[in-house]
């Protein structure tokens, strides 16, 4: 049976039948949840929310009124076919929010677990976004971009498409993303730039204090030395060999539209 027992549908909610609606799942007023969308465990839909076809739900997701998942790209390459959006366990979206599956083919948009995404935003086709992140409301994230877990996006951003931000990044309110933010700072004004350490951020998530000393010492190394690039990644490898400094490392080598700076 598609729609588990122990779930609820409103009586006005339009649930296709070939939905997979799973146990506990809650379904509220005017809701519209069309074919070929999974729901798990324990979700919750508030009314007015719209699933689309292709979405899929893990388990314990919170999605609040007016919110679109699986919506179409807003991409004019877009031809219709077969894509996807893949949710994962334990996210609250809230009220008025859109995310787009991706453009390509079976190509998908992805959120992972346990973030907290609040209102009138936007997650665009193919965009990733890892887990535990924190994407406060009005803030538009553009298509392909990739996100690392434990990510605090303010409100008011807008993130470029193709651009990465790296784990326990901290983005101050209104600011323009148009490239790379690496792991571990903290990022503001309009044109984006680098401001230190995510102190709060760091702390939080149990690091010591020779782990902040260390990137305290790298994000010098890395913004502060006049060092080219590849020098100052050298020179960081060399002195500082901590599981977080190879991960700075790794994440700025990887760049492929080239880190903000100081």
């Amino acid at each position: 049976m598609p729609v588990d027992p122990s779930a609820y549908v409103a009586s006005t909610a339009s649930v296709h039948p070939d939905a997979q609606i799973g146990p506990q799942v809650v379904i509220g007023e005017y809701a519209i949840v069309e074919q070929d969308v999974a729901i798990g465990a324990f979700c919750r839909l508030e009314p007015y929310v719209y699933v689309k076809r292709w979405t899929t739900l893990g388990e314990r997701n919170e999605i609040s009124t007016g919110t679109a998942l699986g919506t179409d790209p807003l991409d004019k390459n877009f031809t219709g076919e077969r894509s996807y959006l893949r949710i994962g366990n334990g996210n609250i979206i809230r009220e008025h929010y859109t995310i787009s599956r991706g453009t390509q083919p079976e190509s998908a948009t992805e959120i992972g677990d346990g973030n907290y995404i609040m209102t009138s935003g936007h997650i665009a086709h193919n965009c990733k976004i890892g887990n535990q992140c924190v994407i406060a409301s009005c803030a538009l994230v553009a298509g392909h971009v990739e996100v690392e877990d434990q990510v605090f996006i303010s409100g008011g951003v807008g993130i470029h498409q193709y651009s990465k931000i790296g784990r326990l990044a901290l983005i101050a309110g209104n600011a323009g993303v148009n490239s790379d933010l690496p792991p571990f700072f903290l990022y503001s004004d309009f044109r984006v730039r680098a401001k230190g350490l995510n102190m709060v951020g760091i702390q939080r998530a149990g690091f010591t204090p020779e782990d902040i000393a260390a990137l305290k010492t790298a994000y010098n190394i890395l913004f502060r030395s006049a060092l080219k690039l590849a020098d100052a990644l050298r020179r960081i490898e060399a002195e500082l060999n901590t599981e977080h400094t190879r991960h700075l490392v790794e994440f700025v080598r990887a760049s492929k539209r080239g880190i903000c700076r100081e």
